[in-house]
């Protein structure tokens, strides 16, 4: 097994790259989704924002097409915000949250992310992606389904984490940082336009 990642700037193409996942023969339970949700886009039917210092679980189900997508619950992640999420990812990042002591709940989705073997260095980046408005999408898969995986996910509009980096680093970013505070609906879209493409 090897974990494959994926970072979205829209929703709608981790959504597509989670059920392109799960028609290639990937399992449900396999795979995560982690969105930012600081427009209430799924609704804000949760205690998120109250959780947010202590490490909120996952809250009430909100709405899905099939596959692991019918189980997006809200929680919040702290630096993050409000997200909706879903699969092992999340559950391993709020587990390791509620159990942090004040001051070191870094541990939560970067080490969810790098406990999975996902690097250090990209986990940041992947981190602070859904910080500022993306949705992380990872898998867990067989050895012989990884390349079959990694192309879902390119395909899917994924985000370049050694550009994405790039880019960051450009604004002075060095690594995530859980005691910022979230990105707002504002700074979210003033995000998203720095890297939509052209004709979008």
């Amino acid at each position: 097994m090897k974990t494959v990642t994926g970072l979205f700037d829209d929703y709608t193409d981790a959504s597509s790259a989670v059920s392109a996942l799960e028609s290639a023969g990937v399992p449900s339970n396999d795979i995560s989704i982690v969105s930012n949700n600081a427009d209430n886009r799924h609704g804000d039917h949760s205690n998120a924002g109250e959780d947010a210092g202590t490490g909120a679980g996952i809250g009430a189900v909100v709405g899905g097409a099939g596959g692991l997508l019918t189980g997006l619950g809200l929680m919040a992640i702290p630096g993050v915000g409000p997200v909706v999420a879903a699969g092992w990812l999340a559950a391993t990042a709020a587990g390791a949250v509620a159990g942090a002591v004040a001051g070191g709940a870094a541990g939560g989705i970067i080490g969810a992310m790098t406990s999975s073997g996902v690097s250090e260095a990209d986990a940041h980046v992947y981190a602070e992606g859904v910080r500022r408005g993306g949705s992380l999408v990872t898998a867990k898969v067989d050895d012989a389904l990884v390349p079959e995986a990694e192309a879902i996910l390119k395909r899917s509009n994924w985000v370049d984490p050694a550009q994405r980096r790039v880019a960051y680093n450009e604004q002075g970013w060095t690594k995530f940082d859980d005691t910022l505070d979230p990105y707002g609906p504002e700074q979210i879209k003033q995000e998203r336009g720095r890297y939509r493409r052209p004709g979008l």
